[in-house]
């Protein structure tokens, strides 16, 4: 008779147990079966298999060579399977995985940090990648499956195709000024009070900084010092040579030789923070937590 080829799982678990107590009776108890259903499992195992795997003895059973070839490869079987389940049962209980994190450079500030350090707390055994980036190449990642939450930032409120976006902040812009300039006291201030100030940005096209959130309004900053870090911003502001914009998102961080003012928001609208991730595919658990703990720790208010 030839071999099927079709075992089932459940008869191979059924047989190891037989092999291993030598008995069908004695297997009984141990699955909650009767020893008739025992017997009738094994008989379908062995019409599979082709040949018969247990000798029929008057006290119990022992393996044929059949059997005891079949043995060595059911046990590894059911011991991959059980592997294969412990795995997945840590993955849904969160101590094994791996998040991958996208976010702006404002939110690696404090936002992102404090999310992190609260989830690995939580779930010290999962490993944590964070890649920063701008909103639009953190959102390529997400498409192209490189990462599995990104938190991004846009002018204002929007829905993108393919991405589900969870909003988690607004985030007020401020204008970092020397703490001997003429404004440096005022709590709020219009762009039209600083037409005549040198700005510190990221690029000489405004469109491309956070300044671009001014230009509605028609106002044209004069760039007057390039500098992509905010650590290098703030060093300029410091030393009086310009002025510089500031979100919400690192106002606790700035230094103290430097003084912010709110800008008025009918000026500048608070840009929208998000945490984003693709839309039609499923979440792991590790994303689900992760997003819960970043509603956690968003600002609750601005400085």
């Amino acid at each position: 008779m030839p071999v099927r080829n079709e075992f089932s799982t459940a008869l191979l678990r059924v047989f190891v147990h037989v092999a291993r107590l030598g008995s069908f009776t004695a297997v009984g108890p141990v699955l909650g079966y009767t020893q008739s259903a025992i017997s009738r499992q094994i008989a379908a195992l062995e019409d599979e298999a082709g040949m018969q795997l247990f000798d029929r003895l008057p006290r119990g059973v022992r393996l044929t060579e059949p059997g005891r070839r079949l043995l060595g490869h059911a046990e590894a079987v059911l011991g991959q399977l059980d592997a294969a389940r412990r795995e997945l049962s840590d993955l849904r209980d969160l101590t094994i995985g791996r998040l991958r994190i996208g976010a702006f450079s404002t939110a690696d500030a404090v936002l992102v940090p404090r999310a992190v350090a609260a989830f690995l707390a939580a779930h010290p055994g999962l490993e944590v990648v964070l890649r920063e980036g701008v909103t639009p190449d953190l959102l390529t990642q997400l498409a192209d499956g490189e990462a599995d939450v990104a938190v991004v930032s846009f002018p204002s409120a929007r829905r993108i195709d393919g991405f589900d976006l969870h909003e988690l902040c607004e985030d007020q812009m401020y204008v970092a000024l020397p703490r001997d300039h003429r404004l440096a006291a005022a709590p709020t201030l219009r762009l039209a009070d600083l037409s005549d100030e040198n700005w510190i940005a990221g690029s000489t096209r405004p469109e491309d900084t956070l300044i671009s959130s001014c230009l509605r309004t028609g106002f044209r900053p004069r760039i007057g010092f390039i500098a992509r870090d905010w650590i290098a911003k703030q060093g300029f502001v410091a030393a009086g040579v310009g002025i510089t914009m500031i979100p919400a998102l690192i106002a606790d961080t700035v230094r103290s030789d430097i003084a912010l003012s709110a800008l008025h928001p009918d000026d500048v609208s608070p840009r929208l923070v998000y945490a984003a991730t693709p839309s039609g595919l499923t979440t792991s658990p590790s994303t689900h937590a992760f997003l819960r703990i970043l509603r956690d720790h968003r600002p609750r208010r601005t400085r």
